[in-house]
């Protein structure tokens, strides 16, 4: 049973910075596909930031700039490393590998 464990959502200000971790078991982001998505209330849930078999990353237009998405080199941890964050970043955020596979999301909540 693959799990994913996202952690490091919390409250900040507009401008200020956060970083997401997702702990997979299995080796699981070393197997395909890997990327961070996102809901806020009322919206469906969107593509963040994603890397793919070729370890190339791809950043939702929003976020272009601001964030940025890694993995350790064991490959057992995924990262997302959000700058100048902004109150529309607000959402619940999660972590996918290899399509089927979500964590169980972790909140972000940017204020001014």
């Amino acid at each position: 049973q693959v799990q994913l464990v996202e952690s490091g959502g919390d409250s900040a200000q507009t401008g200020g910075s956060l970083k997401l971790s997702c702990v997979a078991s299995d080796n699981v982001f070393g197997r395909c596909g890997v990327g961070w998505y996102r809901q806020a209330p009322g919206k469906e849930r969107e593509m963040v930031a994603t890397i793919n078999n070729y370890d190339l990353p791809n950043y939702a237009d929003s976020v272009k700039g601001r964030f940025t998405i890694s993995l350790d080199n064991a490959k057992t941890t995924l990262y997302l490393q959000m700058n100048s964050l902004k109150t529309e970043d607000t959402a619940v955020y999660y972590c996918r590998a290899c399509i089927k596979y979500w964590g169980q999301g972790t909140q972000v909540t940017v204020s001014s």
